[in-house]
């Protein structure tokens, strides 16, 4: 599967960013299911997970300022409160009635985070169903990558150089030769044995993501805290999915919102990495299913 851009349409926020946002499925069905994506990714992060959807549900999928097809994010909007408001205007836009189910990966379950906290009334009556996918509600400034002892603690030194560097790119696009972004997608973000194509979706949306949005948003992972949100989120049919060889959000951070949301299920997927959506796509496929016929049911 090559990862193109699907077509769809313009939503500007109030703060004047252009979205890209993709529906598909009939405007009658009974609930909207709205999948989030991840840091340097877009829309295309879920390609592989629709096909194993209801294909008489309404979904939709959209790409963060900063990424794919979206506008670079405005001075002052590279923060996950602003992504969390920008979900909270495309909803009252693009769905205004009706339960929801929200998906997230890594940013994108973030963002869910922040959305139940600034916008409560919305999660209180339309939330249906979350599901948070390979992501983390905080500490994201002390990330090791795996990495033990002297190395780790280097890895968490070198972030925030990384952000100041991407941060003042002015390039569109990030210039790098994709057989090495391939490389290192390949053992950073994937677990046992990814297929080419996976690799390849995520390394295509890497590439397209607006270098300078890129590193501020890395900032802005580090400065997380969504623990305030996920207290809001007590009483929503939850799921929390997380990968063994999770290098980016790993297998504790999962933990520690499992712990927040005592009635969510908690699924553990060996030899899996952060990529989730790519690499166990059913499965995931499956729990957000499960949310959905929730959903319905009521």
């Amino acid at each position: 599967m090559t990862a193109v851009l699907s077509p769809g349409r313009r939503f500007v926020t109030s703060d004047g960013a252009a979205l890209h946002v993709v529906t598909s499925g009939p405007a009658d069905s009974a609930v909207t299911l709205v999948l989030v994506h991840g840091w340097t990714q877009d829309h295309r992060t879920w390609d592989f997970v629709l096909p194993h959807l209801d294909p008489g549900l309404r979904v939709l999928r959209y790409d963060l300022r900063g990424h794919g097809g979206s506008a670079p994010a405005r001075p002052g909007g590279a923060t996950i409160a602003r992504l969390a408001d920008d979900l909270a205007e495309l909803i009252a836009d693009g769905v205004p009635a009706g339960p929801l189910v929200l998906a997230g990966h890594s940013m994108g379950g973030m963002t869910l985070m922040v959305l139940a906290e600034r916008h409560p009334a919305l999660v209180g009556e339309r939330l249906a169903g979350a599901a948070f996918v390979a992501t983390s509600s905080g500490d994201m400034d002390q990330l090791t990558l795996g990495f033990p002892g002297l190395v780790g603690r280097s890895v968490t030194r070198f972030e925030p150089r990384v952000a100041k560097l991407l941060a003042g790119l002015e390039s569109d696009t990030l210039r790098l030769r994709p057989g090495l972004v391939r490389s290192g997608a390949r053992r950073l973000v994937f677990g046992v044995r990814p297929g080419r194509e996976q690799v390849d979706s995520v390394v295509e949306q890497l590439l397209r993501t607006h270098p300078a949005s890129a590193g501020l948003f890395l900032d802005a992972i580090a400065s997380h805290r969504g623990i305030g949100g996920l207290g809001a989120l007590c009483d929503v049919p939850s799921v929390v999915l997380a990968g063994e060889r999770d290098r980016l959000c790993p297998l504790p951070h999962a933990k520690v919102i499992a712990d927040e949301l005592p009635h969510a299920e908690f699924v553990r997927f060996p030899g899996a990495g952060h990529m989730l959506p790519q690499e166990r796509p059913y499965e995931v496929a499956r729990r957000i299913s499960a949310l959905v016929r929730t959903a319905a049911s009521r």
